[in-house]
Formats: C-alpha cells, structure tokens, sequence
C-alpha cells in the first residue's frame, strides 16, 4: 500500500510540475486501463452467460444411485462451445427456507463435472451427499448447486 502511495505522489508531482509532458502518458495509461477494466468486465459477463446457459439439477435419488452417493447431477450443456472445466457446491434448503442445512466442512466432498462436454450434451453422475446439520433427512431437503465455476474453449 504504501509503494501505491507514493506512485500517486509522485504521480501528482510530475503532473503539476511538468504538465505538458506527463499529461499525455498520464491520458494513455488512463486509457490503457480502461481498455484493461473493459475487457476484463467483458470476459466476466460472457462467463457469468455461459455459465447460466448450464442445465444443473441435483436431486436425491438412492433408488437409483449406489447408497455411497445418492444424490444424481444432471447437466446438459446449452452452450455453443464446449465445456472445458466445472466445479460447484451443494447447498441443502428445507422447502421455502433460505438457511443453507449443509455443513461446509473441510473434508466435504469435491464437486466437479465431466470434464469436455460438447455443446447440446448431457452427462449423468451420482455423487456423495454433503455432510448435513443433524435432524434433517435427506429425502425432505431441496438440493442446489451453489458457487458454480467454469470454462469453456471458445
């Protein structure tokens, strides 16, 4: 913090002392970082798109899925670029509640997706639960992916 200080003081003091050259580099680096904050506020939004094109419904099923992990992800990829990475979080919610019941713990389990998934394609995977507050079944609880991140190439 303190070197950050002292560039804008010393910044300032070039300014008013030589304004005739330091206000043309001063205007190009202005520009230059806004051209830096544009295009990472764009890479940003276009993310936050395809990650909203995802299809992710978590829902408890230990019919079908091994009693080690009864909880199935589905995800179908509505984008028109391939998936590359994903990973995410599983939040437990009673119905119309909005307190999170699962337990963030350190040795909660990881969540991750298929790896590639090509546009248009769908994958299916049971996984662990996560580790719930005591007194709450599994069977009345509402599952959501939480914290989703991923990258596409494209």
């Amino acid at each position: 913090m303190f070197v950050g200080v002292l560039l804008v003081l010393t910044w300032l003091v070039l300014l008013i002392r030589y304004p005739a050259k330091a206000l043309p580099i001063s205007l190009a680096a202005l520009l230059g970082l806004g051209l830096v904050g544009l295009w990472v506020a764009w890479m940003d939004t276009r993310e936050n798109q395809q990650l909203a094109r995802l299809e992710l419904r978590l829902t408890y099923q230990p019919q079908t899925c091994p009693a080690d992990r009864p909880l199935s992800v589905t995800l179908k990829n509505g984008n028109p670029v391939p998936l590359t990475e994903l990973q995410w979080q599983v939040a437990a919610y009673a119905p119309g509640a909005t307190a999170n019941l699962s337990q963030d713990l350190y040795s909660a389990p990881r969540y991750r997706g298929p790896g590639v998934l090509q546009p248009g394609a769908s994958w299916q995977e049971c996984v662990p639960l996560p580790s719930l507050r005591p007194g709450y079944r599994p069977q009345t609880l509402d599952f959501r992916a939480e914290r989703v991140q991923g990258s596409f190439s494209g």
